[in-house]
């Protein structure tokens, strides 16, 4: 079943996978990371991948219907330890909270 919400904010993770961890990751993002911060209220929007230039590999985006539920998924132990796990996956992580418009941002 789908969750309709009206997004309001948008949560931007930047990174680059790292090469000796690509199949781990994948298992990561998919069966723990992505569930989890849905059940936090925040939903995967997009995914984009970079084949050249010198941008990250990898955009996640997540949405949010207020700026409330982004604070305390934030502040979540269980967003604590998931970025931390992501980190050992990745590198040049960053994170971004910007107000959601459609399309591509940066």
């Amino acid at each position: 079943m789908t969750t309709r919400i009206v997004p309001r904010y948008k949560l931007l993770l930047r990174y680059n996978i790292n090469p000796e961890t690509h199949e781990a990751y994948y298992t990561f993002i998919m069966q723990e990371f992505v569930p989890s911060l849905q059940a936090l209220g925040l939903y995967m929007f997009r995914v984009y991948h970079t084949a050249y230039g010198k941008h990250p590999m990898r955009q996640l985006e997540f949405l949010a219907e207020d700026l409330e539920a982004v604070r305390l998924a934030l502040r979540s132990s269980t967003w604590q330890r998931l970025e931390e796990k992501l980190k050992t996956f990745v590198s040049d992580y960053s994170r971004k909270l910007i107000n959601f418009r459609d399309g591509f941002q940066i």
